[in-house]
C-alpha cells in the first residue's frame, strides 16, 4: 500500500464514525486533561465571581440579579464545551438538536407553569366572607 493510499485511509476512516461518537482531539480547546483542567478553573472562577456578586457591594444592587444571570449562563457554557464537548462541528450535530430540543420543552414546561400560576387567581371562585372567617 502506497503512502498516498495510507492517507486517503485515514481521511475516510476519521470521516466515517457514528453519530454521537466523538473523537477530541489534543490540539482542541477542549481536548485531553488540559482542556478539563481550563475547564475546571474557569468554573471554580466563575463560582467565586458569583459569590463574590451576591454577597459584597462591588456591583450596584439592583444590577446584582443580571450579573447572576450572565455568570450563570457563562458557567453553562463553560460545562457545555469543556466537560459534555458540545461543539457546532458537523459531527455534533445530533447532540446540538438533543440539547436545543430539551431547553425547548424545559422553557414549554416553565414558562406553562407560571402562566397557569399567574391566571389561577381570575378562574378561582370568590370566597364567602363565611368561608373567610373559619379559615385558620
Amino acid at each position: 500500500m502506497s503512502e498516498t493510499d495510507g492517507r486517503i485511509e485515514q481521511a475516510l476512516d476519521h470521516r466515517d464514525a457514528a453519530p454521537g461518537e466523538e473523537r477530541i482531539e489534543e490540539h482542541e480547546l477542549a481536548g485531553g486533561l488540559a482542556g478539563y483542567l481550563l475547564g475546571f478553573g474557569l468554573a471554580i472562577l466563575l463560582t467565586i465571581a458569583s459569590f463574590l456578586a451576591a454577597q459584597t457591594d462591588l456591583i450596584y444592587q439592583p444590577a446584582v440579579i443580571s450579573a447572576l444571570t450572565v455568570l450563570a449562563i457563562a458557567q453553562m457554557g463553560v460545562h457545555l464545551v469543556f466537560f459534555l464537548h458540545i461543539t457546532t462541528g458537523p459531527d455534533n450535530t445530533n447532540n446540538v438538536l438533543a440539547l436545543a430540543f430539551g431547553v425547548l420543552i424545559v422553557a414549554l414546561v416553565v414558562l406553562g407553569s407560571v402562566w397557569i400560576m399567574g391566571h389561577l387567581n381570575e378562574n378561582m371562585a370568590g370566597m364567602t366572607p363565611h368561608q373567610a372567617a373559619t379559615m385558620p
